[in-house]
């Protein structure tokens, strides 16, 4: 993907520098069996991917928080001169802004307010509106205080864990964490949050479906790339490969026992298939994931 330097990205915060992830308590997640790079065990990447990759976009943060901790005050990152993640950092930055550019001018069409969420960047651990967490728990929105929680250790656990490397297919897990937002923004998630309090057996299903929508959207996004010409070669097969990595049923065949029951994100073909169809579309209308017969 083509991207600019020099952009000015007032939205994130880079907590990184902060000492101790800024703050947050580390929630270690159970481990087993084969040791990985990254110090988790396959039993812990399936565990963390399954419950916790991409989530909290439904109107509740990531399972494990600890949701009496308070969110914390921005804090100084690193020195550009002195942060070896810069080049991922300053791409995230861009990818996030372009992302919610995207977003205004669309409510902006529809005579919509849009409120910008908030990235923050961080390492090992964070405090949010939702609570504190550990990296492990990957990517995450909190509708409490509207901001995406990153560490960018996530990227090269993609590449290692999920065999999904390349800049696109980071910059589809982040414009699907905007996707989150958007959908708080218009009161998707709090409607699919009382649902579920209501009606408890259709609880994962609800949420499979505001995930596929946050696929899709992270697809319409990507269109306006397309459309600037900013795409290169593979750039799609990128994101495609990594929508389908994080799959339910893939991920749980890794652990040996496929339960479609406990899906909570979606199959691989169902994510590949709404992000093609954002993409494709380049609407935000054809994300409707919540029709009857939709999925």
């Amino acid at each position: 993907m083509k991207w600019r330097r020099g952009r000015k990205t007032p939205d994130v915060i880079d907590q990184r520098g902060a000492g101790g992830g800024g703050g947050g308590r580390g929630l270690p997640i159970p481990t087993g069996g084969m040791r990985l790079p990254g110090g988790l065990g396959i039993v812990g990447i399936i565990v963390f991917l399954i419950l916790q990759f991409v989530v909290g976009g439904g109107g509740f943060g990531p399972a494990g928080f600890d949701t009496d901790v308070q969110a914390p005050g921005q804090a100084k990152g690193i020195p550009a001169d002195e942060d070896p993640q810069a080049d991922l950092r300053d791409f995230t930055a861009y990818v996030f802004t372009d992302a919610q550019d995207t977003w205004n001018g669309t409510f902006e069409r529809q005579g919509e307010p849009y409120q910008n969420a908030k990235l923050v960047l961080y390492t090992g651990g964070v405090n949010s509106g939702c609570g504190s967490a550990s990296s492990a728990v990957g990517p995450f929105y909190c509708p409490a205080d509207q901001r995406v929680y990153i560490d960018l250790s996530f990227y090269d656990q993609m590449e290692r864990e999920l065999d999904a490397p390349g800049d696109f297919a980071w910059a589809y897990v982040i414009a699907h964490e905007v996707g989150h937002h958007v959908q708080r923004q218009i009161g998707t998630s709090e409607d699919v949050r009382a649902e579920q309090q209501s009606d408890p057996d259709e609880a994962n299903e609800l949420s499979v479906k505001l995930e596929l929508q946050a696929d899709c959207y992270s697809g319409v996004w990507g269109n306006t790339i397309f459309e600037q010409g900013d795409l290169e070669e593979g750039d799609v097969e990128e994101a495609t490969t990594a929508s389908a990595a994080v799959g339910d049923d893939r991920l749980q065949r890794k652990s040996g026992r496929i339960d479609p029951d406990s899906f909570t994100h979606g199959t691989s073909e169902q994510r590949t298939r709404w992000f093609l169809k954002g993409y494709e579309s380049g609407e935000p209308g054809v994300c409707d994931t919540f029709s009857a017969d939709s999925l």
